[in-house]
């Protein structure tokens, strides 16, 4: 999931001493001499590598595990440089549920550095802006994005697209399901030995752990489990056959202790949240028809319009989940590298979505690092550790002043107070909020990724 608040703070709230951080075959290292990259040649749409390893385990030079949106960007990422990867996919296909998440220019900066952004761009709208409504349909606000920045690009995109998408990328057998990881440990010749559910074990030169906010590799290197931070949120994807009938831009409808926000995703579908809090994440529900009812009744009295892009969303798209983060506090969290092992997007940095930043963090890691190792192994003194360090030490600045600002917003914006939430509809919002400063993050430089180019 992905949405954007108005309602956002700048660095200012962090202490004074963070603010200065926003903002074919190789010569291989010395220490590792037998470190060479080989690159995978593509003929044919991507399909699942059924290859059984040996008994005493197969050798590999990059695995990534994980084939979601960090993972498939990577090994893209890489795949331009000219550095093959192997990806372990723990379903027997691409997890190609949930609805759609929101990707700013940040985003699309990155998309069009691997090659992609042009075939997404031409199945999605493009949003214009954003209207704030409180629960009885009254709007509080509205806003323009290219008024108040020219340069930014707002869509929201549907995973299963944006995941096949990527996935077509890469050369045949790049991706390898059914392959959920059972132990991790690093072997006495200093590879990483991945051993699957199946008894399969591979030997790694590098990991790179894209396998999300659960991640078994970040757990493995220290990580604490992501915090839930009080409060659910329900998704789906409205499905209108002859034709959606909004505009395209993002609403957004705030109540006491819970909001909604409904944006058009293409001339078809409309992705819509309800986002409410509760003390404890409680048991899981996978019911489509108990969801579906559950949502309606919560916002039972507000717009029709929402009520009705729930009544016409197929139940195979509606979803509830609790919202996680994990603060990655400087000398006490893990770094996001320990030895060749490396953490990129949620495994590493899970944050909520009130600024609409997941995926678009995800996949700029992606580039960063696909550069810090394609660096290394033209370098004739960088290690791969080295690189690993320089990534995550580039990226931290970046996404925890990020993930903060995104729980913080979160938290404002679920007010329950009757007072407080008079205040934010009648002065907040309407004469205090100021669009520009809040897409600042959306800035990042990005070029294109081309292999034997410098970078």
């Amino acid at each position: 999931m992905a949405y954007f608040s108005p309602l956002c703070l700048n660095s200012s709230f962090l202490p004074p001493s963070l603010n200065h951080l926003q903002g074919g075959a190789c010569r291989c290292p010395q220490s590792y001499s037998s470190f060479c990259f080989h690159a995978r040649t593509r003929s044919k749409p991507i399909c699942a590598s059924t290859t059984k390893a040996e008994p005493q385990g197969r050798k590999e030079d990059i695995v990534i595990v994980g084939a979601g949106i960090a993972g498939l960007a990577t090994a893209v990422s890489l795949h331009r440089l000219g550095i093959g990867s192997l990806v372990l996919e723990q379903d027997d296909s691409l997890r190609t549920g949930g609805t759609s998440l929101t990707l700013f220019k940040n985003g699309w900066r990155v998309l069009d550095a691997i090659g992609v952004g042009s075939d997404l761009r031409s199945q999605f709208l493009e949003i214009q802006g954003m209207a704030v409504k409180s629960e009885d349909g009254r709007e509080l606000r509205s806003f323009r994005f290219k008024d108040e920045d020219e340069s930014q690009e707002v869509r929201a995109v549907e995973r299963r697209i944006l995941l096949e998408t990527l996935a077509n990328q890469l050369p045949p057998e790049s991706v390898q399901f059914s392959s959920k990881l059972a132990k991790i440990e690093t072997s006495a010749n200093g590879e990483t030995l991945l051993e699957l559910v199946d008894g399969s074990r591979l030997y790694a030169k590098i990991v790179i752990g894209c396998d999300g906010v659960r991640s078994p590799v970040a757990r493995w290197m220290g990580f604490s489990e992501p915090n839930y931070v009080g409060h659910y949120a329900y998704r789906g994807l409205g499905y209108y056959p002859s034709g959606q009938p909004f505009e395209p831009k993002v609403n957004y409808v705030y109540g006491r202790g819970l909001r909604a926000g409904y944006v058009p995703v293409s001339p078809t579908k409309v992705y819509w949240f309800i986002c409410f809090n509760n003390p404890s994440p409680g048991p899981k529900i996978t019911d489509p028809a108990a969801l579906k009812k559950q949502a309606k009744e919560l916002v039972r009295n507000w717009p029709a319009e929402l009520l009705n892009i729930i009544d016409l969303t197929p139940d195979d798209t509606i979803i509830r989940t609790p919202l996680v983060d994990r603060w990655l506090w400087p000398a006490i969290s893990p770094p996001a590298s320990r030895g060749r092992v490396v953490l990129v997007g949620d495994a590493w940095h899970p944050m909520t979505p009130n600024l609409g930043q997941g995926a678009c963090c995800a996949l700029e890691d992606a580039v960063v690092l696909a550069r810090k190792l394609a660096d290394a192994t033209k370098s004739e003194t960088a290690s791969v550790e080295e690189a690993l360090r320089s990534y995550g030490s580039e990226r931290w600045p970046r996404i925890f002043p990020l993930t903060i600002r995104a729980n913080v917003v979160g938290s404002l914006l679920q007010w329950e107070n009757p007072v407080v939430c008079s205040v934010r509809n009648s002065l907040v919002i309407p004469k205090l909020v100021r669009l520009g400063p809040v897409l600042e993050h959306t800035n990042f430089d990005c070029e294109p990724l081309l292999e034997g180019t410098k970078i």
